[in-house]
């Protein structure tokens, strides 16, 4: 396999600015991510600590095997709305007792670990991401259950947790909820559909309704352990499977659990003792260029991502603008589709749809990684056939069975965001890199077509066009779209599994890989490859 050489230049001018917005993009991404981890804050801290309980992220530290990565997802969810930024939960990838898990955590000190609309639809990712790729779940349990305020956006699609969760039980995928607190109303169904029950003497509490709504229900009058704790539920109506002494003792559980389910991946394990790229990562920081519009060549990416630096690239002298070729992550053999000069022409296009159907006839796993400004327009290429080119390559897209991972490197426009394998067409995890921006078009080019169509549409009506008017409109709807684009605004909306340091891609997609090979890794089939 040829080995990808660099022609980057460490000392340049243009490296060193572009070094610097990159590394002032991730100092932003880290204040925000030093927010999320800060939870309720220092005050609500100190309270839950008062109270003899465990701080969420020290719960997911014991869980985990020592000194075993953690793929965390959705930090920033909800960042730039009403809500704490990270939504009032943890969700990630974790190794448990040497099993690759979905780990749910509630944040307590965040309003009591109530769900917000946020971190409801976090819940729901994790959950999805836990059954497309066959990993089990554990659930970190300690919720006052709805924010009720916002009741109205939670009460129908929250019913969609409980459907997942006896969705993974009928799918033999298993699921554990350690309950360390709270866990009332709709949450109790949370240990009542998961497959093992954990509760904490004296810190579960598990009942559909607590003692003030008992005693305006049906005038009785009771207390928290006789309603809903542990000793209760462990010994008389039997939803506890395990009774902890204390938070340490249901972790240990938790982990003791895993241990037995007996679990085998199914995928085909990676090469022993990868070989590192031969160029250092630390350098994608000056690759990347200071404005989404300037190219760059994404072999300077790939030298500094995959194996050995090795890379087999398919028609490389056809279709020119997507870089497509052959190689291997952390010892899992890849396809990979990468953006070169942004647009995405008929050419681009047949020959992504020619590998895809490729990789698909090898069972082999797919990466994108977007830089694409969308499919090119203009009288030429209408003619030429640029819809149904694109349509193939989104045809292919969507019926590929291969795991596909999709990273946001600078830009995601248009239909090159669905070409390209964006949130819609289901990869089974998509990030972005902190200055990535993502939207219908580019916000300048979005702002000067609507002034078009504002002016045509006065001509058309015989009305005398404002351009004072149209310049303040331009200007603003500019602006709005700059604001709409940017990797925090969409990360915050889920649109992303969140937003992560470039160095550290290459981590990044070797733990993803992993991940999606805990299930069979298969192509389509039941059609060739069609020469284009």
């Amino acid at each position: 396999m040829a080995v990808l050489t660099s022609l980057l230049d460490t000392s340049s001018e243009t490296y060193l600015s572009n070094r610097k917005v990159q590394l002032d993009a991730i100092d932003a991404l880290n204040e925000q991510l030093e927010l999320t981890i800060a939870g309720g804050g220092e005050r609500y801290m100190a309270r839950h600590r008062d109270r003899g309980k465990l701080p969420l992220r020290e719960r997911l530290e014991l869980l985990l095997d020592p000194d075993s990565p953690f793929l965390e997802l959705s930090p920033l969810a909800a960042w730039g709305t009403e809500f704490t930024v990270g939504a009032s939960e943890l969700t990630g990838i974790g190794v448990v007792s040497g099993v690759e898990c979905v780990i749910i955590g509630h944040d307590p000190t965040v309003r009591g670990g109530a769900m917000n609309p946020y971190s409801l639809k976090k819940t729901l990712r994790a959950l999805e991401i836990a059954r497309v790729n066959r990993l089990p779940v554990i659930n970190l349990v300690e919720s006052g259950g709805a924010d009720l305020p916002t009741q109205a956006d939670l009460f129908v699609p929250a019913g969609r947790i409980f459907h997942e969760l006896t969705e993974l039980s009928s799918m033999a995928i298993p699921t554990v909820a350690l309950v360390f607190g709270n866990s009332t109303a709709g949450g109790a169904y949370v240990p009542g559909m998961c497959d093992y029950a954990v509760l904490v003497d004296r810190g579960a509490k598990v009942f559909l309704g607590g003692p003030p709504l008992v005693k305006m229900a049906t005038g009785e009058d009771s207390d928290d352990e006789s309603l809903g704790g542990a000793d209760m539920h462990s010994r008389v109506s039997g939803l506890s499977d395990y009774f902890a002494a204390d938070e340490h003792d249901a972790i240990r559980i938790g982990r003791d659990i895993l241990s037995r389910i007996n679990w085998r991946k199914l995928g085909p394990a990676p090469v022993e003792n990868p070989a590192p790229p031969l160029h250092d990562p630390d350098e994608i920081l000056g690759i990347l260029p200071t404005e989404s519009k300037i190219p760059f060549d994404p072999r300077e990416i790939l030298a500094r991502v995959v194996d050995g630096s090795e890379f087999d690239e398919y028609k490389p002298l056809y279709g020119t603008s997507l870089v497509t070729g052959w190689a291997r992550i952390h010892g899992y053999p890849v396809g990979v589709l990468a953006n070169h000069r942004g647009v995405l022409f008929s050419e681009e296009a047949k020959k992504a749809t020619e590998f895809i159907l490729l990789a698909n006839q090898t069972d082999t796993p797919l990466i994108f990684l977007q830089n694409t400004t969308g499919y090119m327009v203009g009288a030429e290429y209408e003619q030429g056939g640029i819809i149904k080119d694109g349509a193939k390559m989104i045809n292919a897209v969507t019926n590929s069975t291969v795991p596909h991972l999709t990273i946001n490197m600078a830009s995601s426009f248009g239909a090159g965001n669905y070409g390209m394998s964006g949130r819609a067409y289901d990869p089974r995890l998509m990030f972005a890199w902190p200055s990535a921006k993502m939207a219908v078009m580019g916000a300048a080019q979005l702002a000067g077509v609507m002034s078009i169509v504002g002016r045509a549409s006065a001509e058309s009506q015989g009305k005398e066009f404002d351009t004072d008017a149209d310049a303040k409109r331009t200007a603003a709807i500019e602006a709005q779209i700059n604001d709409e684009s940017h990797a925090f605004f969409i990360t915050a909306r889920l649109y992303d599994d969140g937003i992560i340091d470039p160095r550290d891609t290459r981590t990044v997609l070797g733990m993803s890989l992993s991940a999606v090979h805990s299930t069979t890794v298969a192509g389509r089939r039941g059609f060739g490859v069609f020469r284009m």
